[in-house]
């Protein structure tokens, strides 16, 4: 099943994934005037870490989108900045964890995140949103004060995917159901690129999926570290 595409990301804007490049600090383009009521910032984030447990396991890829919406039509405008970079774990990677993002010891190795960087994204941001947001959240809370902060989003549970008509709510498959070539799976920046180009295509009443992520949490409503819903 695949669905109309919105004008974000169409091909003009997405940036294409460079494998194995630390990109630390670059905006996609020029940042839009956020003078009108309707246009707002919110990030989205993708982890890849040593394993799955966010007290025993440690991040090893942190990238983060920082873009432009508007919230009465859930039109996602542009990517206004970002940042991608690896980390250096205090633990091994487990053998399942490299299996699935193909992050080697080697390739970490003396590697730093910015954390002011990465700070400064974040508290630009309404909101943080993930696929998965239960598990991203867990980990980058531990590292990043202002992301404990933050609501977030979690573009997997909060939409209906199978009452559209996916057999599967998990990225890789939905991307692949909407005709979406991510350069690679299970990368941070991919990962991140390609979400927002699913999040930015409309449903079958034409209107962009975002649009109803933004209506399941209109309430302030956030997903906690254990991935239970609350209000702040």
């Amino acid at each position: 099943m695949s669905r109309k595409r919105a004008g974000y990301l169409d091909g003009k804007h997405h940036t294409a994934y460079v494998p194995d490049v630390e990109r630390q600090m670059r905006p996609a383009s020029p940042a839009p005037r956020l003078s009108h009521d309707t246009l707002e910032l919110a990030a989205f984030i993708d982890v890849e870490t040593t394993g799955l447990s966010p007290y025993s396991d440690e991040i090893i890829e942190f990238a983060i989108a920082l873009f432009a919406f508007r919230r009465d039509t859930g039109e996602i405008v542009e990517v206004v900045d970002r940042y991608v970079g690896l980390r250096e774990p205090g633990v091994p990677i487990q053998d399942g964890a490299y299996r699935v993002h193909g992050i080697s010891a080697a390739a970490v190795r003396g590697k730093q995140l910015d954390h002011g960087r990465i700070e400064s994204l974040l508290a630009r941001a309404r909101f943080l949103v993930a696929h998965n947001a239960a598990f991203d959240s867990g980990f980058v809370r531990r590292l990043f004060p202002t992301a404990a902060r933050r609501p977030w989003y979690c573009s997997m549970n909060g939409i209906d995917w199978r009452g559209k008509g996916f057999d599967s709510k998990g990225l890789q498959q939905l991307l692949r159901a909407h005709g979406i070539q991510a350069p690679v799976a299970h990368r941070g920046e991919a990962d991140v690129d390609s979400a927002l180009r699913l999040l930015a295509q409309t449903d079958a009443g034409g209107h962009p999926y975002f649009r109803e992520l933004l209506s399941t949490y209109q309430f302030t409503q956030t997903l906690r570290v254990d991935g239970g819903v609350g209000t702040r």
